[in-house]
Protein backbone atom coordinates (compact mmCIF):
# COMPACT_ATOMS: atom_id res chain seq x y z
CA UNK A 1 0.00 0.00 0.00
CA UNK A 2 1.22 3.51 -0.85
CA UNK A 3 0.03 6.33 1.40
CA UNK A 4 0.53 10.05 0.88
CA UNK A 5 0.42 11.96 4.16
CA UNK A 6 -0.32 15.68 4.61
CA UNK A 7 0.20 17.65 7.83
CA UNK A 8 -0.76 21.33 8.39
CA UNK A 9 -1.95 21.44 11.99
CA UNK A 10 0.24 24.36 13.11
CA UNK A 11 3.24 26.05 11.49
CA UNK A 12 4.84 23.20 9.53
CA UNK A 13 3.68 22.34 6.02
CA UNK A 14 4.62 18.71 5.53
CA UNK A 15 4.04 15.87 3.10
CA UNK A 16 5.40 12.33 3.06
CA UNK A 17 5.01 8.96 1.38
CA UNK A 18 5.11 5.64 3.21
CA UNK A 19 4.66 2.18 1.79
CA UNK A 20 4.21 -1.26 3.30
CA UNK A 21 1.89 -3.58 5.16
CA UNK A 22 1.15 -4.03 8.87
CA UNK A 23 4.18 -3.00 10.91
CA UNK A 24 6.57 -3.53 7.98
CA UNK A 25 6.46 0.05 6.74
CA UNK A 26 9.05 2.09 4.85
CA UNK A 27 9.25 5.87 4.87
CA UNK A 28 9.91 6.77 1.24
CA UNK A 29 10.01 10.55 1.64
CA UNK A 30 9.42 13.34 4.12
CA UNK A 31 9.31 17.06 3.34
CA UNK A 32 8.85 19.63 6.14
CA UNK A 33 8.67 23.36 5.50
CA UNK A 34 8.79 25.32 8.77
CA UNK A 35 7.50 28.88 9.07
CA UNK A 36 10.31 30.82 10.72
CA UNK A 37 8.33 34.07 10.49
CA UNK A 38 6.60 33.29 13.80
CA UNK A 39 9.85 33.82 15.71
CA UNK A 40 9.35 37.54 15.20
CA UNK A 41 6.15 37.40 17.24
CA UNK A 42 7.35 34.97 19.90
CA UNK A 43 4.64 32.46 19.02
CA UNK A 44 2.51 31.14 16.18
CA UNK A 45 0.12 33.64 14.57
CA UNK A 46 -2.81 31.54 13.24
CA UNK A 47 -3.71 33.75 10.27
CA UNK A 48 -0.12 33.93 9.08
CA UNK A 49 0.23 30.16 9.46
CA UNK A 50 -2.87 29.50 7.36
CA UNK A 51 -1.75 31.79 4.55
CA UNK A 52 1.72 30.24 4.51
CA UNK A 53 0.20 26.75 4.19
CA UNK A 54 -1.83 27.89 1.16
CA UNK A 55 1.37 29.05 -0.53
CA UNK A 56 3.48 26.02 0.37
CA UNK A 57 1.23 22.98 0.21
CA UNK A 58 1.35 22.30 -3.55
CA UNK A 59 5.15 22.39 -3.94
CA UNK A 60 5.64 20.47 -0.68
CA UNK A 61 3.35 17.63 -1.81
CA UNK A 62 4.94 17.60 -5.27
CA UNK A 63 8.40 17.35 -3.71
CA UNK A 64 7.34 14.47 -1.43
CA UNK A 65 6.02 12.50 -4.41
CA UNK A 66 9.18 13.25 -6.39
CA UNK A 67 11.53 12.16 -3.59
CA UNK A 68 9.57 8.93 -3.17
CA UNK A 69 9.81 8.27 -6.93
CA UNK A 70 6.04 7.82 -7.18
CA UNK A 71 3.26 9.66 -8.94
CA UNK A 72 -0.22 10.44 -7.68
CA UNK A 73 -1.55 7.52 -9.71
CA UNK A 74 0.59 5.16 -7.58
CA UNK A 75 -0.97 6.41 -4.34
CA UNK A 76 -3.71 4.28 -2.75
CA UNK A 77 -4.77 6.59 0.08
CA UNK A 78 -4.29 10.24 1.01
CA UNK A 79 -4.10 10.69 4.80
CA UNK A 80 -4.41 14.17 6.26
CA UNK A 81 -4.38 15.63 9.75
CA UNK A 82 -7.91 16.86 10.52
CA UNK A 83 -7.65 17.41 14.31
CA UNK A 84 -6.57 18.86 16.67
CA UNK A 85 -4.74 22.07 15.81
CA UNK A 86 -5.25 25.57 14.46
CA UNK A 87 -8.50 25.15 12.60
CA UNK A 88 -7.57 27.54 9.78
CA UNK A 89 -4.29 25.73 9.21
CA UNK A 90 -5.99 22.32 9.36
CA UNK A 91 -8.58 23.41 6.80
CA UNK A 92 -5.86 24.13 4.26
CA UNK A 93 -4.57 20.57 4.48
CA UNK A 94 -8.00 18.94 4.64
CA UNK A 95 -9.37 20.95 1.71
CA UNK A 96 -6.34 20.25 -0.43
CA UNK A 97 -6.33 16.54 0.43
CA UNK A 98 -10.01 16.19 -0.43
CA UNK A 99 -9.59 18.05 -3.72
CA UNK A 100 -6.54 16.00 -4.64
CA UNK A 101 -8.30 12.75 -3.75
CA UNK A 102 -11.48 13.68 -5.61
CA UNK A 103 -9.64 14.68 -8.76
CA UNK A 104 -7.46 11.55 -8.77
CA UNK A 105 -10.14 9.12 -7.66
CA UNK A 106 -8.33 8.21 -4.44
CA UNK A 107 -9.50 7.45 -0.91
CA UNK A 108 -9.06 10.14 1.75
CA UNK A 109 -8.60 9.55 5.47
CA UNK A 110 -8.61 12.01 8.37
CA UNK A 111 -5.96 11.32 11.03
CA UNK A 112 -5.82 12.56 14.61
CA UNK A 113 -2.58 14.50 15.06
CA UNK A 114 -1.75 12.87 18.41
CA UNK A 115 -2.36 9.40 17.02
CA UNK A 116 0.25 10.26 14.41
CA UNK A 117 2.77 10.95 17.19
CA UNK A 118 2.06 7.49 18.62
CA UNK A 119 3.05 5.92 15.29
CA UNK A 120 6.09 8.12 14.59
CA UNK A 121 8.70 6.06 16.48
CA UNK A 122 7.71 2.84 14.68
CA UNK A 123 9.12 4.37 11.48
CA UNK A 124 12.58 4.40 13.10
CA UNK A 125 12.34 1.66 15.72
CA UNK A 126 10.65 -1.57 14.59
CA UNK A 127 10.04 -2.57 18.22
CA UNK A 128 8.20 0.66 19.10
CA UNK A 129 4.86 -1.08 18.72
CA UNK A 130 2.08 -1.89 21.21
CA UNK A 131 1.66 -2.68 23.95
CA UNK A 132 3.37 0.40 25.36
CA UNK A 133 3.04 3.45 27.59
CA UNK A 134 3.19 6.71 25.64
CA UNK A 135 4.13 10.21 26.74
CA UNK A 136 3.23 12.83 24.15
CA UNK A 137 4.72 16.22 25.00
CA UNK A 138 4.54 19.19 22.66
CA UNK A 139 3.72 22.87 22.56
CA UNK A 140 0.00 22.20 22.60
CA UNK A 141 -0.40 18.85 24.36
CA UNK A 142 0.82 16.76 27.26
CA UNK A 143 -0.77 13.31 27.32
CA UNK A 144 0.01 10.07 29.13
CA UNK A 145 -1.56 7.17 27.25
CA UNK A 146 -1.76 3.40 27.62
CA UNK A 147 -1.69 1.69 24.22
CA UNK A 148 -2.57 -2.04 24.36
CA UNK A 149 -2.87 -2.16 20.55
CA UNK A 150 -2.93 0.17 17.57
CA UNK A 151 -6.27 1.93 17.53
CA UNK A 152 -6.90 1.20 21.22
CA UNK A 153 -5.91 4.26 23.23
CA UNK A 154 -6.58 4.93 26.91
CA UNK A 155 -5.70 8.44 28.05
CA UNK A 156 -4.50 8.11 31.64
CA UNK A 157 -3.54 11.69 32.32
CA UNK A 158 -3.14 15.10 30.73
CA UNK A 159 -2.14 18.63 31.59
CA UNK A 160 -4.74 20.61 33.47
CA UNK A 161 -3.46 23.91 32.13
CA UNK A 162 -0.32 24.51 30.07
CA UNK A 163 1.36 21.93 27.89
CA UNK A 164 5.00 21.10 28.61
CA UNK A 165 6.18 22.75 25.40
CA UNK A 166 4.23 25.90 26.15
CA UNK A 167 5.82 26.04 29.61
CA UNK A 168 9.26 25.84 28.01
CA UNK A 169 8.36 28.67 25.62
CA UNK A 170 6.97 30.91 28.37
CA UNK A 171 9.96 30.37 30.65
CA UNK A 172 12.33 31.01 27.75
CA UNK A 173 10.59 34.33 27.15
CA UNK A 174 10.97 35.25 30.83
CA UNK A 175 14.69 34.54 30.54
CA UNK A 176 15.07 36.54 27.32
CA UNK A 177 15.62 33.49 25.11
CA UNK A 178 14.36 33.06 21.52
CA UNK A 179 11.20 31.24 20.40
CA UNK A 180 10.71 28.30 20.33
CA UNK A 181 12.26 28.04 23.75
CA UNK A 182 12.75 24.33 24.44
CA UNK A 183 16.17 23.85 22.94
CA UNK A 184 17.45 27.15 24.36
CA UNK A 185 16.32 26.23 27.88
CA UNK A 186 18.00 22.84 27.53
CA UNK A 187 21.21 24.45 26.24
CA UNK A 188 21.71 26.96 29.05
CA UNK A 189 20.44 24.53 31.71
CA UNK A 190 23.53 22.37 31.10
CA UNK A 191 25.60 25.07 32.79
CA UNK A 192 23.12 25.60 35.62
CA UNK A 193 23.60 24.62 39.25
CA UNK A 194 20.65 22.38 40.24
CA UNK A 195 20.91 23.47 43.87
CA UNK A 196 20.55 27.22 43.22
CA UNK A 197 16.83 27.23 42.39
CA UNK A 198 14.77 24.22 43.40
CA UNK A 199 11.14 24.53 42.38
CA UNK A 200 8.31 22.36 43.69
CA UNK A 201 7.40 19.32 41.58
CA UNK A 202 3.79 20.07 40.57
CA UNK A 203 1.08 17.50 41.30
CA UNK A 204 3.47 15.05 42.94
CA UNK A 205 2.58 13.88 46.43
CA UNK A 206 4.01 10.92 48.32
CA UNK A 207 0.56 9.74 49.36
CA UNK A 208 -0.93 9.68 45.84
CA UNK A 209 -2.53 6.37 44.94
CA UNK A 210 -3.81 4.81 41.69
CA UNK A 211 -7.35 6.01 41.25
CA UNK A 212 -6.64 9.51 42.57
CA UNK A 213 -7.70 12.09 40.01
CA UNK A 214 -4.22 13.63 40.04
CA UNK A 215 -2.23 10.37 39.97
CA UNK A 216 -1.36 10.77 36.27
CA UNK A 217 -2.33 14.40 35.53
CA UNK A 218 0.18 17.24 35.39
CA UNK A 219 0.02 21.00 35.83
CA UNK A 220 2.66 23.57 34.98
CA UNK A 221 0.99 26.94 35.64
CA UNK A 222 2.27 27.08 39.23
CA UNK A 223 5.78 26.17 38.10
CA UNK A 224 5.72 29.03 35.59
CA UNK A 225 4.64 31.42 38.33
CA UNK A 226 7.49 30.24 40.56
CA UNK A 227 9.95 30.91 37.73
CA UNK A 228 8.41 34.37 37.18
CA UNK A 229 8.92 35.22 40.85
CA UNK A 230 12.53 34.00 40.70
CA UNK A 231 13.21 36.15 37.66
CA UNK A 232 11.70 39.21 39.30
CA UNK A 233 13.74 38.64 42.46
CA UNK A 234 17.02 38.33 40.55
CA UNK A 235 19.38 41.32 40.58
CA UNK A 236 21.40 39.81 37.71
CA UNK A 237 19.26 37.75 35.37
CA UNK A 238 22.14 37.10 32.97
CA UNK A 239 24.03 35.44 35.82
CA UNK A 240 21.02 33.57 37.20
CA UNK A 241 19.37 32.48 33.93
CA UNK A 242 21.23 29.14 33.57
CA UNK A 243 20.45 28.23 37.17
CA UNK A 244 16.76 29.18 36.88
CA UNK A 245 16.53 27.25 33.62
CA UNK A 246 18.08 24.20 35.28
CA UNK A 247 15.72 24.40 38.25
CA UNK A 248 12.70 24.73 35.96
CA UNK A 249 13.75 21.91 33.65
CA UNK A 250 14.56 19.58 36.55
CA UNK A 251 11.13 20.18 38.12
CA UNK A 252 9.26 19.56 34.86
CA UNK A 253 11.32 16.48 33.98
CA UNK A 254 11.02 14.96 37.46
CA UNK A 255 7.25 15.34 37.27
CA UNK A 256 6.92 13.76 33.82
CA UNK A 257 9.35 10.97 34.67
CA UNK A 258 7.43 9.95 37.78
CA UNK A 259 4.11 9.99 35.93
CA UNK A 260 5.58 7.76 33.20
CA UNK A 261 6.98 5.34 35.78
CA UNK A 262 3.58 5.09 37.46
CA UNK A 263 1.80 4.37 34.17
CA UNK A 264 4.30 1.76 32.98
CA UNK A 265 4.33 0.02 36.35
CA UNK A 266 0.55 0.00 36.85
CA UNK A 267 -0.09 -1.38 33.35
CA UNK A 268 2.93 -3.71 33.28
CA UNK A 269 4.40 -2.19 30.11
CA UNK A 270 7.94 -3.01 29.03
CA UNK A 271 7.99 -0.38 26.30
CA UNK A 272 7.71 3.40 26.66
CA UNK A 273 7.25 5.57 23.56
CA UNK A 274 7.91 9.32 23.62
CA UNK A 275 6.51 11.72 21.05
CA UNK A 276 6.16 15.42 20.31
CA UNK A 277 8.69 18.22 20.16
CA UNK A 278 9.64 18.08 23.84
CA UNK A 279 10.65 14.42 23.34
CA UNK A 280 13.80 15.86 21.71
CA UNK A 281 14.93 17.04 25.15
CA UNK A 282 17.84 14.72 25.90
CA UNK A 283 17.67 15.39 29.64
CA UNK A 284 14.06 14.16 29.65
CA UNK A 285 14.89 11.04 27.65
CA UNK A 286 17.87 10.23 29.86
CA UNK A 287 15.86 10.74 33.06
CA UNK A 288 13.08 8.41 31.93
CA UNK A 289 15.58 5.74 30.86
CA UNK A 290 17.37 5.98 34.19
CA UNK A 291 14.12 5.82 36.16
CA UNK A 292 12.92 2.73 34.28
CA UNK A 293 16.29 0.94 34.13
CA UNK A 294 15.51 -1.39 37.04
CA UNK A 295 12.32 -2.59 35.36
CA UNK A 296 14.11 -3.36 32.09
CA UNK A 297 11.66 -1.26 30.08
CA UNK A 298 12.81 0.00 26.68
CA UNK A 299 12.37 3.72 26.01
CA UNK A 300 11.92 4.87 22.41
CA UNK A 301 12.46 8.54 21.56
CA UNK A 302 12.06 10.01 18.08
CA UNK A 303 14.62 11.84 15.99
CA UNK A 304 14.15 15.60 15.65
CA UNK A 305 12.40 15.29 12.27
CA UNK A 306 9.88 12.75 13.55
CA UNK A 307 9.38 14.54 16.87
CA UNK A 308 8.22 17.73 15.20
CA UNK A 309 4.91 17.94 13.36
CA UNK A 310 5.47 15.84 10.25
CA UNK A 311 3.48 14.04 7.57
CA UNK A 312 5.34 10.72 7.80
CA UNK A 313 3.61 9.90 11.09
CA UNK A 314 0.25 10.90 9.58
CA UNK A 315 0.84 8.64 6.59
CA UNK A 316 1.86 5.79 8.93
CA UNK A 317 -1.32 6.14 11.00
CA UNK A 318 -3.33 6.47 7.80
CA UNK A 319 -1.89 3.21 6.50
CA UNK A 320 -3.08 1.41 9.63
CA UNK A 321 -6.64 2.69 9.22
CA UNK A 322 -6.65 2.14 5.46
CA UNK A 323 -5.68 -1.50 5.88
CA UNK A 324 -8.72 -1.92 8.09
CA UNK A 325 -10.89 -0.72 5.21
CA UNK A 326 -11.63 2.69 6.72
CA UNK A 327 -12.26 5.75 4.58
CA UNK A 328 -13.82 9.20 4.88
CA UNK A 329 -16.32 10.99 2.72
CA UNK A 330 -16.07 14.41 1.12
CA UNK A 331 -17.65 15.89 4.25
CA UNK A 332 -14.42 15.32 6.20
CA UNK A 333 -13.90 18.41 8.33
CA UNK A 334 -11.25 20.02 10.54
CA UNK A 335 -11.53 20.38 14.33
CA UNK A 336 -9.52 22.59 16.65
CA UNK A 337 -9.94 20.05 19.47
CA UNK A 338 -10.96 16.42 19.49
CA UNK A 339 -10.46 13.57 21.99
CA UNK A 340 -8.00 10.87 20.98
CA UNK A 341 -9.74 7.60 20.10
CA UNK A 342 -13.24 6.45 20.92
CA UNK A 343 -16.61 7.22 19.41
CA UNK A 344 -16.14 11.00 19.24
CA UNK A 345 -13.13 10.71 16.96
CA UNK A 346 -14.87 8.19 14.68
CA UNK A 347 -18.02 10.28 14.58
CA UNK A 348 -16.07 13.42 13.66
CA UNK A 349 -14.36 11.59 10.83
CA UNK A 350 -17.66 10.38 9.42
CA UNK A 351 -19.43 13.75 9.50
Amino acid sequence: MVVLGIETSCDETSAAVVTGHGDAVEQRSLVILSQDVHRIFGGVVPEIASRAHVTAIVPVVDQALHEASVTLSDVDVIAVTNAPGLVGALLVGVSYAKGLAFGAGKRVLGVHHMEGHLFAQSLEHPNAVPPFTALLVSGGHTLLIDVPAWGDYHVLGATRDDAAGEAFDKVAKLLGLPYPGGRHIERIARDGDPSRFRFARPMLRKNQQPGDDDYYDVSFSGLKTAVLLAVRASDNIERDAPHIARGFQDALIDTLTEKVRRAAEQHDRQRVVLGGGVACNQALVAAIRTRLADSGAEVYAPSVRLATDNAAMIARAGLFHAERGETDGWGLNAFASLPLGGSEQRKARSE
